[in-house]
C-alpha cells in the first residue's frame, strides 16, 4: 500500500473516531443528563485542584464545561466532544459540540475536561451564538500557581475567556486547544426549556 493510501486510511479512521464521541444515552433527555453529570464531576474536580476557581466561576458572566476525547494516529490527531454553556445572568443553558484536528506524531487517546470561564457578556454571547474556533497555533501556557495570582492554572485563550484544562494528572500547564471548533448542538437544544 502506498504512503498516500495509508495516510488517507489513517485520516479516514481518525475522522470516524472523532465523530463517534457523543454524550451517553439513547434519548435527548438521557444525553442532556449525562452532560449535566459530566459538568458537575468536572467542576468538583476543578474546585478540588484549584479552590479559587469556585469563586471565579460564581462571579463570572457564565461558564462552559466540555468533555473531549482526542485520538492520535501516527501523524494525525483528532478530537471531539460535547458540553454545556451556562449563562449565570439568565440561568439559560446551551448544549454544544466540539471537534478538533491537527498534525503531529503520536499514538494514543487523550481524555480531558475543559472549563471555560467567561468574564465579559460579549465573550459569552459570541461563543454561544457564533461558536468559536481556536487557531492552529492556539496552545497557550496556563499561569503557574506561584506566578498566576487569582487565575493560577488558567489560560487566557481569548478576550474575556479563561480556560482550565483538567486531565487525569490534574490541571494542564499547557492548554491544548489548537484547531478546535465549538458550535451549538441543534438536537440537544431543540425544545429545551433549559436553553435561553
Amino acid at each position: 500500500m502506498s504512503f498516500t493510501l495509508r495516510l488517507a486510511a489513517v485520516l479516514s479512521a481518525a475522522l470516524i473516531l472523532a465523530g463517534c464521541t457523543t454524550a451517553e444515552g439513547d434519548t435527548v433527555a438521557d444525553q442532556r443528563q449525562a452532560i449535566q453529570e459530566m459538568k458537575q464531576d468536572a467542576l468538583t474536580k476543578l474546585y478540588s485542584l484549584e479552590p479559587k476557581a469556585r469563586t471565579q466561576v460564581q462571579q463570572a458572566v457564565g461558564y462552559a464545561v466540555f468533555s473531549n476525547v482526542g485520538v492520535s494516529l501516527l501523524v494525525v490527531s483528532t478530537g471531539s466532544g460535547y458540553g454545556v454553556v451556562e449563562d449565570l445572568r439568565t440561568g439559560g443553558q446551551t448544549y454544544m459540540k466540539m471537534l478538533s484536528g491537527g498534525v503531529g506524531l503520536g499514538l494514543g487517546v487523550k481524555d480531558f475536561r475543559g472549563v471555560f470561564v467567561f468574564t465579559t457578556e460579549e465573550a459569552l454571547e459570541d461563543f454561544v451564538e457564533n461558536g468559536w474556533t481556536a487557531s492552529a497555533d492556539a496552545d497557550v501556557a496556563a499561569k503557574s500557581g506561584e506566578k498566576g495570582g487569582a487565575w493560577a492554572g488558567a489560560a487566557d485563550i481569548a478576550p474575556g475567556i479563561k480556560l482550565y484544562q483538567i486531565t487525569e494528572n490534574g490541571l494542564a500547564l499547557q492548554a491544548a486547544i489548537q484547531g478546535t471548533k465549538y458550535w451549538k448542538d441543534d438536537e440537544l437544544n431543540a425544545n429545551s426549556d433549559l436553553n435561553s
